[in-house]
């Protein structure tokens, strides 16, 4: 597989010079299979999401899309996803099941009047929502396991996808100070690239703890 980090700022977006060398996009991350063209599997739906657009050559999009929470740097970019955003597009959109709420109703939380101008129902082309469970999926030509981490406001997974021949693990927002069970670990396990949190320095421990992400040293 192929991976493409499309976004990895958290909390707003930032352009200017200072942002050059990581870029200022929230969280996205692009996946290809080894004998695809484009990507099919996108991890988060972050500002980074529109430069997706631009790897499709003008081909809509056709894929899922997993988000691991709906904290809004994960999810702003989803409304404008243009190469989605279209008459031919299939989109299928996954994430954790919460409050007894369909996908689509969790999706529209964020994303409806007043809020925003259009729900979900008013992107262009075949849309369906979905949640999940901790366990393991079958997208595309991935395998993709789930599981709960630690994070402060909402239910946040962690993921990790496999093809037969190489894996990824995708430990975005979480806390492992406050503990990981032995599934999130598994994610983990023998994992050929993993892509962690790690908002914060080691000096920065009580803002980490407060807004329940890593730091460097927590995922080292």
């Amino acid at each position: 597989m192929r991976a493409q980090l499309l976004g990895v700022r958290g909390s707003t977006p930032a352009p200017g010079a200072d942002f050059v060398r990581y870029g200022g996009h929230t969280s996205c991350v692009a996946i290809s299979a080894d004998d695809a063209r484009y990507p099919t599997l996108l991890l988060d739906s972050g500002t980074g999401i529109r430069s997706v657009t631009g790897l499709l050559a003008g081909n809509a999009f056709r894929g899922c899309i997993l988000l691991s929470h709906l904290h809004w740097d994960h999810v702003q970019g989803l409304p404008f996803l243009v190469a989605a955003d279209r008459p031919d597009s299939e989109v299928q959109v996954i994430l954790p099941a919460q409050d007894g709420l369909s996908g689509r109703d969790l999706v529209s939380r964020f994303m409806s009047p007043p809020a925003f101008p259009i729900t979900p129902d008013g992107l262009r082309g075949s849309w369906t929502f979905r949640t999940a469970d901790p366990g393991t999926l079958r997208i595309g030509g991935f395998d993709v396991r789930c599981a709960d981490l630690e994070h402060k406001g909402g239910r946040t997974f962690g993921y990790r996808i496999s093809d037969g021949s190489g894996s990824l693990a995708y430990l975005p927002d979480h806390c492992p100070r406050r503990g990981m069970s032995r599934d999130a670990r598994d994610l983990i396990a023998g994992v050929d690239v993993l892509l962690h949190d790690a908002q914060f320095l080691s000096t920065e421990r009580r803002v980490a703890d407060d807004f329940g992400h890593a730091t460097v040293d927590d995922a080292i």
